[in-house]
């Protein structure tokens, strides 16, 4: 074959699957590059097509890489029509070690197919350029001897083939190097994107972040059947007044934290707090069958944790509780210091449970008390005025039936 057949415009490619399909737009964009590109599946299918065309390249695809992909790769490296061709592995498995696996045993290049079209091509034109150009430093060394050429250019075209050689060795080590620090990046990026997302979580419920992210739909919903419970802490403002405020801040903070573990145990959500105060929910974002009587136990166990937390001073303290079961509407509102809150008739009347309640004690609404009568003891209190809704018949906690 002369070099001029040797540069035909068509570079031939022979490509081995196995798992994975390449992509239309990359088969498009090689043809586009004037390339010909021949796909088997099966390894003597492989082997068969290198005997009846010479090809430029060989491709191995592959979703994960295993074993067989490893033995494929040095099968290649040792047929003697196959040694010389160079082989890149395109795979969506990104493990360093994989790839080190892939080099080890001859491939040039280690590509993920999710890296765009243009610079898959370009990688892959830098192997077969080098490719061709070794081929035609051969053909001339080989040409030279068989004419009897005298030995100066001999030497001189076994120098031109070493540089080829060393030029195509640099750039692989180069493109070794730039894989190395893309997926350093990689996974530099990942960790940011997880850090944003770990503070998303601490201010927004998970099915709120996973919404936000993929920005489905509008961030106010109605939900039917929830229930909320307000708690604070009562004589709270003389408390405050008798401790310095670094003591007092670490004193809340220790019952909040403690109340947080709480709702992550009866898989509730936490609202918010607003001074003293403290706001959690069962039943949303994620529908819950037992959210009445996730809300009650959890109000149990903070008033158990009430009497374990000591004040300041040594003192005791006490809870007042209110709960109620209702509609609501939850969202995120505003653009700057967002947070996840509830809105409704049913926050106001859970509030004013709350507000209304004894000292030590968990007072409920009638439709809390109607869902779970059957689970726990209460005595009718009265009436309590609600603004908007009259007079509300209320209940209060006795104990475990």
């Amino acid at each position: 074959m002369t070099d001029s057949a040797s540069d035909t415009t068509y570079r031939a490619i022979l490509m081995a699957g196995r798992g994975l399909t390449p992509a239309p737009d990359l088969l498009q964009g090689l043809a586009g590059a004037n390339y010909v590109v021949y796909s088997v599946a099966a390894k003597a299918d492989l082997l068969m097509a290198t005997r009846a065309c010479a090809m430029d390249l060989i491709i191995v695809t592959t979703q994960a890489i295993a074993e067989a992909d490893l033995q494929l790769c040095h099968t290649l490296q040792r047929h003697p029509q196959t040694r010389l061709v160079p082989i890149i592995v395109i795979s969506h498995d990104q493990d360093p070690a994989s790839r080190l696996q892939a080099f080890a045993i001859g491939a040039v290049d280690y590509i993920s197919p999710t890296l765009p079209v243009a610079e898959i091509v370009a990688r892959i034109g830098i192997q077969t350029s080098h490719y061709r150009q070794m081929q035609s430093l051969q053909r001339q060394t080989q040409r030279a001897m068989s004419v009897g050429t005298s030995l100066p250019l001999l030497a001189d075209l076994q120098r031109a083939l070493r540089r080829q050689t060393e030029l195509l060795q640099a750039q692989n080590q180069q493109l070794q190097r730039e894989m190395q620090e893309r997926e350093q990046a990689q996974q530099a990026l990942r960790l940011e994107q997880q850090k944003s997302e770990q503070l998303l979580l601490n201010i927004l419920p998970r099915a709120i972040v996973e919404q936000l992210k993929q920005l489905q739909g509008s961030l106010a919903e109605r939900f039917d059947d929830v229930t909320i419970l307000f708690a604070d802490i009562v004589n709270f403002t003389p408390i405050a007044a008798q401790t310095s405020p670094l003591d007092l801040v670490n004193w809340l903070n220790q019952i909040f934290s403690e109340f947080d573990r709480l709702a992550e145990r009866y898989q509730l959500e936490k609202i918010k707090t607003i001074g003293d105060a403290y706001m959690v929910v069962g039943g949303l974002p994620l529908p819950m069958e037992n959210h009445v009587e996730a809300v009650m136990e959890m109000a149990l166990a903070m008033q158990t944790a009430a009497a374990r937390i000591a004040r300041t001073d040594g003192q005791d303290f006490q809870l007042r509780i209110g709960i109620n079961t209702g509609a609501v509407v939850a969202g995120v509102i505003g653009i700057k210091k967002f947070s996840y809150d509830l809105w409704g008739d049913a926050v106001n009347i859970a509030s004013r449970m709350e507000a209304q309640g004894t000292p030590g004690k968990i007072q409920v609404t009638e439709a809390t008390y109607q869902r779970v009568k059957h689970c726990y003891e209460f005595a009718q209190v009265g009436q309590v005025m609600v603004k908007g809704r009259g007079y509300l018949t209320t209940y209060q906690y006795v104990g475990r039936r």
